[in-house]
């Protein structure tokens, strides 16, 4: 299966990708000269996490992510709250790699959690250090728990197999009964992969944008991963980060997405499409911009409250925090300045920060 980008119809195109080009790099420019810039990228994270689930049809509320994300969960997490929280965690790894290892083969397979081919004959070594002479006790308590687990999962095997109990086994099935429920065993992501990690090379000699479009027009197409779709958002970003067009922070490129119609980013004809992509590079841009005024203009107020006090107050430290997530409890800023929840709710009462959730138990603030 091949994406053939074929002939572009560039006179049409040439205005989008002017309009994408400019906003792009003045985003760009804004975050890195900005003294909230910080804050704005990790934000943006949470933000690009729900919005990628909304253009995927999925509901994730933003509170519940960023109180998953600090292990305060108020309720058992759902599957797709597991999945945008997957989302954020693979934008910070991204940050943390080089700009453009999402996009090679290695980076790929990483994300996806796809286990590389192992060598033939492992390499066995020394683990030298404290506590390497020490000896395995057979005796483990737990052994007789899982010898156990390991008679139940004997007697249970057939139901992976699809072989009944007592029935002679002919032959090992291809694909079990548990891998059929998950994946499609015609699905050869191997080479939907490899054609688009193709792609990504060819698609070089065009300009930044509209190189980012084509590739999530293909990623939608192709769709190399039957499991991890939504990765598509931030291989995206991170293509333009090796670009050099976003260089500051990894681009919320489904908050730009999530501003365009259904019936556009689902075009028959793959110029309107490509239009759609690069008109939600441009609307990403200009959220990017307005967020980052909002956040200057509260980081100058609440600063203003600081003015005075000692230097061992607390206050800066749940500012940042503030800043840093779209919410806070008083949890996480207790966590953060390492204080009582108590002394946290009056950091929170004297900075005069805006309540979210209207609740009187499990409340939360931030700036929106």
């Amino acid at each position: 299966m091949a994406y053939e980008i074929g002939k572009l119809n560039h006179e049409t195109l040439l205005g989008p990708v002017a309009v994408a080009e400019d906003a792009l790099a003045r985003l760009d420019e804004r975050v890195a000269r900005s003294e909230v810039g910080s804050g704005f990228a990790e934000r943006a994270d949470f933000f690009d996490s729900v919005s990628s689930m909304w253009v995927a049809g999925e509901l994730v509320h933003l509170e519940d992510l960023v109180l998953h994300d600090a292990q305060m969960d108020i309720r058992a997490p759902s599957h797709e709250l597991v999945v945008a929280h997957r989302l954020v965690r693979a934008r910070r790894r991204i940050v943390r790699n080089d700009p453009g290892w999402a996009v090679s083969r290695s980076g790929l397979m990483a994300l996806a959690g796809i286990a590389q081919e192992p060598a033939d004959e492992p390499e066995e070594f020394d683990r030298g250090g404290e506590g390497a002479d020490v000896e395995r006790d057979d005796n483990d308590i737990l052994t007789p728990e899982l010898a156990e687990i390991d008679e139940v999962l004997s007697k249970t095997s057939w139901l992976v197999d699809g072989v009944a109990p007592g029935a002679q086994k002919t032959r090992e099935p291809e694909v079990g009964i548990a891998e059929l429920l998950i994946r499609d065993p015609d699905w050869d992501e191997t080479d939907r992969v490899a054609g688009w990690l193709e792609l990504v090379k060819t698609v070089e000699e065009l300009p930044a944008t509209l190189a980012a479009a084509v590739l999530w027009d293909a990623w939608e197409h192709l769709e190399p991963l039957q499991r991890q779709h939504w990765l598509g958002q931030v291989l995206v970003s991170d293509f333009l980060r090796s670009r050099g067009k976003v260089r500051s922070h990894l681009l919320a490129y489904s908050v730009g997405l999530r501003e365009i119609p259904r019936e556009r980013r689902r075009a028959r004809d793959r110029t309107s499409r490509l239009m759609a992509y690069l008109d939600a590079m441009n609307a990403a841009a200009a959220a990017g911009i307005r967020d980052i005024d909002r956040l200057s203009l509260a980081k100058r107020q609440l600063e203003r409250r600081v003015s005075g006090k000692r230097s061992t107050s607390s206050l800066p430290t749940a500012i940042d925090v503030l800043l840093s997530r779209p919410i806070v409890s008083a949890h996480m800023v207790a966590k953060a300045a390492r204080i009582t929840p108590r002394g946290a709710l009056n950091l929170i009462r004297e900075l005069n920060v805006r309540e979210i959730t209207g609740r009187g138990r499990y409340r939360a603030w931030g700036i929106l």
